[in-house]
C-alpha cells in the first residue's frame, strides 16, 4: 500500500518537511508520480515494531521501584 506524503507524516508522528526531507536524503524509499511522492508503507513495519519494544522498555523501566539507598539508616 503506498501513502502520500501527508499520510506518511500521520502514520510517522512528524512534519511532512520532515518526511520530504528524508525522502531527500534517500533514508524513505519513494516513488514520484509525476505530481507527487508515494511511499511504500511496508518499509516501516520494522521500525514501528522496534519502536513499540523500545516504548515497552522504557514503560517497564519507569515502573520500577527505586531502591531503598542503603547509606540513608547510616546516620550516627
Amino acid at each position: 500500500m503506498y501513502l502520500s506524503i501527508k499520510e506518511t507524516a500521520e502514520y510517522l508522528s512528524c512534519s511532512e518537511a520532515y518526511v520530504k526531507t528524508l525522502i531527500q536524503q534517500k533514508k524513505i524509499r519513494a516513488l514520484f508520480d509525476g505530481e507527487d511522492y508515494l511511499v511504500n508503507k511496508d518499509q516501516f513495519t520494522t521500525h514501528m515494531k522496534q519502536m513499540e519494544k523500545y516504548k515497552e522498555l522504557v514503560e517497564e523501566v519507569r515502573n520500577e521501584p527505586i531502591p531503598e539507598d542503603i547509606d540513608i539508616k547510616d546516620e550516627d
